[in-house]
């Protein structure tokens, strides 16, 4: 799986993967951080995620990184807003209010850039990289950013066998095993959503749930 398996299926429409309403697991458990407001939060493969405009609304300068530059200019477009842009060795920067968009590579972002986010909101990211990359990704994205910094990162669990990823399946241990000092996943909820999502029982999958952890980097 690589930049063009991604780039197609947005090319293609094949988004299903994207919510329409905010996360409501975002709006639950966000508050439980206690981050203060003015804070940046990384959304890392963040798409065109609503839940960006809802970190915004509560006061959060938003830092999104994505991939698909169709991403970044359907999430501008459809809010009606216009971006500044600019470009670095980071990639490209589109900017609106307290959202900022870099549209590049996640795992090459230079360390600077993430030094001044002190929160981190992990829904569609962990998720989306099979085995080999997940300890890449935190060797990279999640090693960048600072001490003290706290998320909120959400899974899925099912019976990898029964359906090709992505999503992927992430199960507790793998996140415990990832999530090794400096940084700490503490679990907050897990639920079964198996009913909620006709894309996966038509697929066969017998069993489904997310997880809710708050994440915290010593």
């Amino acid at each position: 799986m690589d930049a063009d398996f991604w780039l197609q299926r947005w090319q293609d429409g094949q988004i299903g993967f994207h919510q329409g309403e905010v996360m409501p697991l975002l709006q639950k458990h966000w508050p439980a951080l206690r981050l203060p407001r003015g804070s940046r939060v990384l959304v890392p493969l963040c798409g065109k995620s609503l839940d960006m405009h809802w970190l915004a609304a509560q006061g959060y300068r938003v830092l999104g990184v994505e991939l698909s530059p169709l991403a970044v200019a359907q999430f501008f477009e459809d809010a009606g807003l216009q971006p500044r842009r600019s470009r670095s060795h980071d990639g490209e920067h589109f900017v609106a209010g307290p959202i900022e968009i870099v549209c590049g590579d996640a795992f090459a972002l230079d360390q600077a850039l993430l030094a001044g986010c002190a929160g981190v909101y992990d829904r569609a990211a962990l998720v989306a990289l099979p085995p080999d990359l997940r300890r890449h990704y935190l060797h990279t994205v999640y090693a960048r950013l600072p001490g003290g910094s706290r998320g909120l990162l959400i899974t899925l669990e099912y019976p990898q066998p029964e359906k090709a990823g992505p999503p992927f399946s992430v199960e507790a241990p793998e996140v415990q095993s990832l999530f090794a000092a400096p940084w700490q996943a503490q679990p907050l909820e897990r639920r079964d959503i198996l009913d909620q999502e006709p894309r996966f029982r038509a697929e066969g999958v017998s069993a489904l749930s997310t997880a809710v952890y708050r994440l915290q980097r010593a």
